[in-house]
């Protein structure tokens, strides 16, 4: 088994964050894998200085000590266009010259899907040489599923629920679906386990996974931490960052929030106690099946 914990440097990890690190963790270890840290910091302009070396440090601080070198997206652009070329050798992906506005004016005549929007295919034959363009991916009407550890069964219909997706921005940048794809298989990852936030991105990631002849990987979406509001423990929602003297009271918090009920005089022990405790407890049938669960 080889498992992974995928951040973003946008900020400092908060317990949202925390929850993944440590699920993908205690899932790898468990199975005496790997358990791998790649940095995803495609999107210079969203990244925070300093946020990188702060989050392995915070990781470190909490027990969670990755196996080999951190990978940075940033430096494996070459990697993600030779992806890329393959698809457009196949004929699988066009050109998109189509505004956000220019989209979002077309939703009289668009379906709305799972995510907004179905992009209606409007530059699908156009043969767009203009720049910038984006580059989107086919999709086809029919039914990916695939059975989640934690959710159960899933099925979509990309064409339907999704429509074509963008895998390289019109700015230049690889998008998320394809460049996770990529690392995904070069560094042979195994089992996936993340918020089910990114649930309904493993369809998309399994058709390029198809379509660029990857093996398919095992998903594990537990569930994603909200506040009181309703919203996504994030950067954006001002999650407060998470502290290396709250270590062990955080560990505590995450195991009880992830359904594996530890003792209550677990959260008064050292870190490398409550890790030890996790490993040899640690059960992922336990996880809530929610989707999404306030803290």
């Amino acid at each position: 088994m080889i498992g992974r914990f995928a951040p973003s440097p946008t900020g400092p990890l908060h317990f949202g964050s925390l929850l993944a690190a440590l699920a993908s963790y205690l899932e790898a270890k468990k199975s005496q894998g790997k358990w791998l840290v790649r940095m995803e910091d495609l999107d210079k302009p969203r990244e925070m200085k300093g946020a990188a070396e702060a989050i392995l440090r915070t990781l470190e601080a909490y027990g969670l000590y990755w196996d080999g070198e951190i990978v940075y997206q940033s430096k494996r652009n070459d990697l993600y266009q030779s992806a890329l070329n393959e698809l457009n050798v196949d004929k699988r992906t066009y050109a998109c010259s189509c505004s956000r506005k220019e989209i979002q004016d077309s939703a009289i005549n668009s379906q709305i899907g799972i995510e907004g929007i179905i992009y209606p295919g409007t530059c699908r034959e156009k043969h767009i040489t203009k720049t910038p363009h984006a580059i989107r991916v086919k999709t086809l009407d029919q039914n990916i599923s695939f059975e989640d550890i934690i959710q159960g069964h899933v099925t979509q219909n990309l064409a339907k629920q999704i429509g074509d997706f963008v895998i390289k921005r019109a700015d230049g940048l690889f998008a998320y679906q394809l460049s996770v794809v990529v690392d995904d298989y070069l560094q042979g990852i195994t089992h996936i386990v993340r918020g089910a936030d990114l649930l309904d991105s493993s369809t998309r990631q399994i058709y390029l996974q198809d379509l660029l002849g990857y093996q398919h990987i095992q998903y594990a979406h537990i569930p994603a931490a909200h506040n009181q509001q309703g919203e996504k423990l994030s950067k954006q929602t001002l999650a407060q960052a998470i502290l290396a003297k709250d270590a062990s009271k955080n560990l505590y918090q995450a195991l009880c929030f992830l359904g594996q009920r530890p003792p209550a005089d677990l959260g008064a022990e050292k870190t490398e106690q409550i890790l030890n405790w996790a490993m040899d407890n640690w059960d992922i049938n336990k996880v809530p099946k929610q989707k999404s669960t306030a803290i």
